[in-house]
């Protein structure tokens, strides 16, 4: 198969699994505060050693076969994840969107309902996984693409939990809870498929591909995950959550990769 084609399914099989994360939800009442500070740092140490060595340090090495000194290749990084983080950062600002736990940001919400802030806020959230994935299966090396689409798959498990209880924790139903936990995770193969098409029609721009998803994904873990993972003073179970999920993806990087 074509990397795009592989990019594509790999970020859909990651997007998919926010949905199965979220089937409990049509049983089980809730999860306590802790609970859910441990699975979303779990997430957020996924994205971190993703971001590290799915990304940055291949990332690197492509801009070295490319015929890169190892300055440039370390300005590439810097500045492609320069412009992932602020390129999340203007969308925050600009799209209307809730989350659970921090509250409203953006401009011009106030005819949304607050639905619509909550899908936004998540959509932002698994754009950049989506894009990490297909870049990851763009570099042509499957096995460093399926490292990192079953790292995101993993941390999109309890994601998925935590957002469709707290949807029913608003007083949506739960069947609804669980539709909206999956459509959302279906704005990961839309990003895989731009971030598998760019990078494998101009193999220069994979660098500044990898890059820029890795400073996206920074973007989500420092401004969404800790400290959503840190309210209501458990932040000792949710850094243990991070160490938990930065151990799982060293190990399936090293394992596969």
């Amino acid at each position: 198969m074509h990397p795009i084609w592989i990019g594509s399914l790999g970020s859909l099989i990651a997007g998919l699994a926010t949905g199965l994360g979220a089937l409990p939800a049509l049983f089980v009442p809730s999860i306590s505060d802790r609970a859910q500070g441990i699975l979303l740092g779990f997430g957020g140490g996924v994205m971190l050693a993703a971001t590290s060595f799915s990304l940055l340090v291949p990332g690197t090495e492509a801009a070295l076969e490319l015929g890169y000194s190892r300055f440039m290749a370390a300005l590439i990084m810097v500045a492609g994840m320069l412009i992932g983080a602020l390129f999340l950062e203007s969308a925050h600002r600009f799209f209307p969107h809730e989350h659970f736990f921090k509250g409203v940001e953006g401009e011009n919400r106030a005819h949304l309902k607050r639905i619509w802030l909550f899908i936004i806020a998540i959509t932002l959230h698994n754009f950049p996984e989506g894009l990490a994935v297909g870049v990851g299966f763009a570099t042509g090396q499957i096995t460093a693409g399926l490292a990192l689409a079953i790292g995101i798959g993993l941390q999109n498990i309890p994601e998925g939990l935590v957002v469709a209880l707290s949807l029913v924790a608003q007083g949506y139903r739960r069947l609804f809870a669980f539709r909206v936990a999956l459509l959302t995770g279906l704005v990961e193969p839309v990003g895989g498929l731009i971030g598998a098409t760019v990078v494998s029609l101009a193999q220069p721009l994979l660098p500044w591909g990898m890059a820029f998803a890795a400073g996206a994904m920074l973007f989500v873990i420092s401004d969404e995950i800790i400290p959503e993972s840190h309210r209501q003073g458990i932040e000792r179970e949710a850094t243990f959550g991070v160490l938990s999920g930065f151990v799982v993806m060293l190990l399936l990087d090293t394992a596969l990769g």
